[in-house]
């Protein structure tokens, strides 16, 4: 490696991400997960991702980058921050939503970013082969962020930022040009605390860093596709579409600061809606409100079947 050239890649990256608004910018040399191996092993095997199929599939591809596109050298991964402005009303009584999904979908707010990235990269440096990922593909993104320096992963396994606790997005850039790494995070700032594991309310953090993904109440209201079981009755605490109890409970997050994303910006009548809106919500409502939502991949019946597994006795 050329390190004179390498630092400089680093750099523009770096400045590339800030301009971009990005809010932290780690670089990782794209390798061979290996720790990692047995760990995702252990945990399908423990069939901790319930009847989410397709985190089975690609095993070899989730574990080596260089697998999703040839001759990958290096994995840049990015912090983007979701923190609400302002929480939607969430009283005794309210239902609530996960803050990811107050506004626009982040798979579309992120990618267009990352192609800008991309595209500024290709005209400072000369052709680049890459490509950008936003929870969209096999890439185990909290492990590359740990390994570039970007945070540790918690308790509730996912990744903590000193700075900014737990409430962002992560994306990636794989790249075949050769950048100078980051040190990777290899302190754990959890310490004994255990806030987390005990504010579970499905008891779905099995063990420190490892969540059985088929008890969390994020699977159950986004993920599963079919009836949700009677044992749960009562434990979802109101959350009709993901949940962040183990994020709001977290001591980092209380560095979270508000983002500066418009387009995560709730519409307006979300932000006024009541138990009773949510109840009697109907699909143009749903539509109207939820354009180009997160929620759409629960889609209409499945918001629908949440909510009456919620307000029904």
């Amino acid at each position: 490696m050329n390190t004179e050239k390498a630092d400089k890649y680093a750099n523009i990256i770096k400045t590339q991400a800030k301009s971009l608004g990005f809010d932290f910018c780690g670089i990782a040399k794209a390798d061979f997960l290996e720790e990692e191996a047995p760990k995702l092993e252990a945990w399908l095997n423990q069939n901790y991702h319930g009847k989410m199929g397709y985190l089975a599939n690609h095993f070899d591809k989730r574990l080596d980058p260089r697998l999703l596109v040839d001759g990958a050298k290096t994995v840049v991964s990015l912090i983007y921050n979701h923190f609400p402005v302002k929480e939607i009303p969430s009283g005794p009584e309210d239902l609530k939503l996960a803050k990811y999904a107050y506004g626009e979908d982040y798979h579309f707010v992120i990618k267009d970013k990352l192609k800008t990235f991309l595209q500024h990269l290709r005209e400072e440096i000369g052709e680049i082969d890459g490509r950008a990922f936003v929870d969209s593909a096999p890439v185990m993104e909290r492990q590359w962020a740990q390994k570039a320096g970007l945070g540790w992963q918690g308790k509730n396994s996912l990744l903590l930022n000193r700075t900014m606790g737990s409430f962002f997005f992560l994306a990636e850039l794989i790249i075949d040009l050769e950048v100078s790494p980051d040190p990777p995070m290899v302190k754990d700032y959890c310490g004994t605390c255990t806030r987390c594991i005990d504010a579970c309310p499905t008891d779905a953090i099995v063990q420190a860093g490892v969540v059985d993904g088929s008890k969390c109440i994020s699977y159950f209201t986004i993920e599963l596709k079919e009836e949700i079981p009677q044992e749960v009755k009562g434990k979802f605490e109101n959350w009709v579409f993901g949940c962040d109890i183990c994020q709001d409970v977290c001591p980092w997050n209380r560095f979270s600061k508000p983002h500066q994303e418009q387009r995560f910006l709730p519409h307006p009548d979300l932000a006024a809606f009541t138990r009773k809106d949510w109840e009697e919500i109907t699909l143009e409502t749903f539509q109207k409100v939820f354009k180009n939502s997160p929620l759409k991949r629960a889609k209409f019946d499945g918001l629908k079947r949440n909510i009456d597994f919620l307000v029904k006795k």
